[in-house]
């Protein structure tokens, strides 16, 4: 069963259909059916699909008769209930889809594939593993040219290629570097600021392999950090020690952010940690579940999370410290391993 009635799961978003077929093409479909699993793509992939998925039935289609497509195998298949994935594709796409496939029936798949990624597998643990290792390996390298009057813009193009020559296929995410002041804003658009003596460093950054993101923060200073920022630092890196030794699978989201919030309230910080604890990592930067205040999203064994507190405060600064780890029945196995220290 895809989800709670249906006999077939239709996939049309890109995203999907990579964690079902771990095949990325920006055209196609995948059908999943209990006696045979289908991709249709169109002549720009059908040979490379066919040759990477030797066990699938490869359909060859066009742009104009794809919907119709999808219809054929549907019925070749005898589907009955057929799942879509409500959450990820356009209502033009579900027209489409009700309009050429009008003799099934529809049922919402979205959540079944949502908890299906965001439980991982071994061979998706490596991968998500190995990655954080290239990107810890890049900071590693970068990190001594990290000097008063480089740029953001340069450290993080250092931390690019750094990563793409350690064999990442992509960055996860657009790599955060922010210098001063600018750390005060956490989704910081890294720019042509160049750093100063005794400025703190805050870099956000990932690697992709095989599909697979990692995620990674550290916040350090070049030179003597001022008062302040130390205090900080001090506090978020006890808060993220705590989140980390305590949460484990059977949490809800808003029990495992408590950990390092009610930490970072009591030493007075509550106002100036507004973003949640964390939030799954997989093929995507954010995925199931959410770490944070509110969240009813339970935690299970082989999830992989996030564990980001930080504190903010404007025309000074910030820190954030962030790991990831796997969700087990009795803790987290932390898959990063980089110097927290704020002097690097």
């Amino acid at each position: 069963m895809f989800g709670k009635n249906a006999d077939t799961l239709v996939v049309l978003s890109q995203v999907n259909r990579f964690y079902f077929s771990k095949t990325d093409t920006s055209f196609g479909c995948v059908i999943l059916h209990e006696d045979e699993k289908v991709f249709l793509t169109d002549f720009r992939y059908y040979g490379y699909v066919g040759k990477t998925l030797s066990d699938w039935n490869v359909v060859l289609t066009t742009s104009e008769k794809f919907y119709e497509s999808i219809n054929a195998e549907l019925t070749r298949l005898n589907a009955e209930v057929v799942g879509y994935e409500e959450k990820s594709i356009t209502v033009e796409q579900f027209r489409k889809l009700c309009e050429s496939c009008g003799a099934f029936k529809f049922e919402p798949a979205s959540d079944y594939i949502i908890q299906r990624r965001a439980i991982k597998t071994e061979e998706e643990i490596q991968k998500l593993a190995a990655a954080q290792v290239i990107a810890q390996k890049a900071l590693g390298k970068v990190v001594s040219q990290i000097k008063p009057g480089i740029t953001e813009r340069e450290v993080a193009a250092e931390l690019m290629y750094e990563m793409q020559m350690l064999g990442a296929e992509d960055y996860a995410f657009e790599t955060i570097v922010a210098f001063g002041s600018g750390s005060a804003v956490p989704h910081h658009k890294t720019s042509k600021r160049k750093l100063e003596k005794n400025e703190n460093v805050l870099i956000d950054m990932g690697a992709k392999v095989d599909g697979y993101c990692s995620d990674m923060t550290r916040t350090f200073c070049v030179g003597q950090p001022n008062d302040r920022i130390a205090k900080m630092h001090k506090i978020v890196l006890e808060a993220q020690e705590y989140a980390l030794k305590n949460i484990k699978a059977g949490m809800t989201g808003h029990e495992a952010d408590s950990f390092a919030r009610e930490y970072i309230i009591a030493h007075g910080y509550g106002n100036e940690f507004g973003h949640s604890l964390g939030h799954g990592v997989g093929i995507e930067i954010h995925e199931f579940p959410r770490v944070a205040r509110g969240s009813t999203d339970l935690l299970q064994p082989n999830m992989i999370i996030t564990v980001e507190p930080g504190i903010y405060v404007e025309d000074v600064g910030g820190v954030r410290i962030e790991d990831f780890a796997v969700v087990k029945e009795d803790g987290l196995l932390n898959l990063t391993n980089f110097d927290k220290n704020i002097l690097l």
